[in-house]
């Protein structure tokens, strides 16, 4: 691998670590039971959803807005060489990114929610990962 690819797999690698944390980070949180902070569940597993495809856009070297847009992420990652038709639930995870975390924009999750949430951001992660591994970026699976 030469030195700039090098480069741009170990970026990949950070972000699907960053997204990693998230899941990991909602999955826990659902362990406090009843006084699990379900929206925060909910935000950091969008989030984990949302690092996932920007490692996917980093290693096709695709610029990307800053945006927690999954459609549009998703647009990007169709455009750049293709997607997996799985990833489209992912889309349901972008409210997640701004009602949970500010107050007047808040809306109730519920612990379904949370779950369903977390499932989405766990096989965006598992789809691609096998996607980046098809696509020759060593050490992800």
């Amino acid at each position: 691998m030469t030195a700039p690819l090098e480069e741009v797999a170990r970026k990949v690698r950070q972000w699907l670590a960053y997204a990693d944390e998230d899941v990991l980070l909602a999955q826990h949180g659902l362990t406090l039971a009843e006084r699990a902070p379900l929206r925060l569940v909910a935000y950091h597993a969008q989030q984990g959803a949302e690092k996932c495809l920007k490692g996917l856009l980093v290693w096709r070297g695709v610029d990307f807005p800053y945006t927690h847009n999954i459609a549009r992420l998703l647009e990007l990652v169709a455009d750049s060489g293709g997607g997996d038709d799985s990833l489209a639930e992912a889309v349901t995870l972008t409210p997640f990114a701004i009602t949970t975390r500010y107050p007047g924009e808040d809306a109730d999750v519920e612990w379904a929610e949370a779950e369903q949430a977390i499932a989405i951001a766990e096989r965006v992660r598992d789809i691609v990962r096998q996607m980046l591994a098809a696509e020759n970026l060593p050490s992800v699976v």
